[in-house]
């Protein structure tokens, strides 16, 4: 059957420590309304958690969203990255840009060519994750954080996050995003900013993000803004997506 004329496709990616599971609230909503929705999981985490390794890399997440996006022969999509997902839409865009239709940055890190994740961050935030990486698994994988660190303050959502965070492949934060083209690849690109609280280790992509003239979006959410306020980040990605 075959979308309405209005309808938008939509590939919501999460971030660390997530899987696709953490879009059902905002999937569930746009889905009601019409929309084609997917929430890919990355290798190593959520469902995928028993395929976690040493050479899950950054490249190995972009293939992930690569492949989904070619295998379920979705074209015009609006691509949504949150948190750490934007390193990996960025790497998307750059290999199948005419699948696209736009990418949007859910308060998610900004990379450029040869940089990794941890470039992008704090040195104290790298410190930190260096050393409970290798005190927790000798390196292989970064144990999860409690959901507060996310931004959510309410029981019930707390309990339900915490209960699906798995560890994140460590690997991915210390390899490098490769480019073939400019960041965003020449397509309109949106960032979110959740400004209730402000995600402090993201102060770097929202600086790069309002340097390359990006429209900027103010969310009243905490980090996980996907579970926190899920009617309101599916309203703000539709009425980003109609451009």
């Amino acid at each position: 059957m075959s979308q309405p004329a209005s309808s938008k496709t939509f590939v919501l990616v999460h971030g660390a420590w997530h899987g696709g599971w953490c879009w059902r609230h905002v999937a569930g909503i746009l889905r009601d309304e019409g929309h084609r929705v997917t929430t890919p999981t990355q290798t190593g985490l959520g469902e995928r958690a028993h395929l976690m390794s040493r050479e899950i890399a950054l490249a190995t997440f972009v293939s992930d969203i690569e492949n989904h996006i070619v295998y379920e022969d979705l074209t015009d999509v609006v691509l949504v990255g949150h948190s750490f997902a934007g390193g990996v839409i960025t790497g998307v865009a750059d290999r199948i840009a005419e699948r696209l239709d736009r990418l949007i940055y859910l308060d998610a890190t900004l990379l450029e060519s040869g940089e990794t994740p941890m470039s992008r961050m704090p040195d104290d935030v790298v410190e930190e994750r260096m050393k409970l990486a290798q005190e927790t698994s000798s390196g292989l994988s970064l144990p999860a954080p409690s959901a507060s660190a996310f931004g959510i303050s309410d029981a019930l959502q707390a309990a339900w996050v915490e209960s699906k965070l798995t560890p994140h492949p460590f690997n991915t934060y210390l390899s490098a995003l490769s480019l073939e083209n400019p960041p965003a690849n020449g397509m309109p690109a949106d960032y979110i900013v959740c400004a209730d609280p402000v995600y402090l280790p993201l102060e770097a992509a929202r600086q790069r993000a309002r340097q390359a003239g990006w429209p900027m979006h103010d969310l009243t959410s905490g980090h996980d803004a996907m579970v926190s306020a899920p009617q309101a980040t599916a309203d703000l990605i539709k009425l980003i997506a109609a451009g």
